[in-house]
């Protein structure tokens, strides 16, 4: 693997990020709790985030939205904005039943479907939000690659 690459760039960060949430599990005598394992699963997620977007650099605007969104952020906040994407995705859905529909500036649902989707899009014309979601896909289908790599790799030992 090519050590400038963005696999592997994001590898190296992301288990890092790994071995240091492992040095920090709690050892219990039980089998862990539901909150236990949510608060493991989130630490996992804003790790692999993180590596993401570090491993892109500022070059995207995504990356730089995420690093915002994860710096500034608290907890809460973070569950509200799930229940939040939780409402787009039902409202979006209903909404693409109707077919294209062109809004008063001139743009499509599907065009701010993607700038709810895409961090940092709401901000982008079509043309850069675009190019940006097609970045933001390639480092996600990325991620998911490492991902399942690494679960292979742990169901193996």
């Amino acid at each position: 693997m090519n050590p400038s690459s963005l696999k592997s760039r994001f590898t190296t960060r992301f288990l890092r990020a790994l071995t240091k949430i492992n040095a920090h599990k709690p050892i219990s005598s039980s089998s862990p709790g539901p909150g236990e394992i949510f608060q493991r699963y989130r630490r996992i997620k804003v790790a692999a985030d993180k590596s993401m977007a570090y491993s892109v650099r500022s070059r995207r605007t995504w990356s730089r939205a995420t690093l915002w969104r994860l710096r500034t952020r608290s907890p809460r906040s973070r569950l509200a904005t799930h229940a939040r994407r939780s409402w787009v995705k039902t409202r979006s859905t209903r909404a693409a039943s109707h077919g294209k529909e062109k809004k008063e500036d001139g743009g499509t649902v599907e065009a701010e479907e993607l700038r709810e989707l895409v961090p940092g899009g709401e901000a982008m014309d079509l043309c850069n939000l675009l190019d940006e979601t097609a970045h933001y896909i390639k480092c996600l289908t990325t991620q998911l690659d490492i991902l399942d790599r690494q679960e292979c790799t742990s169901r193996e030992l």
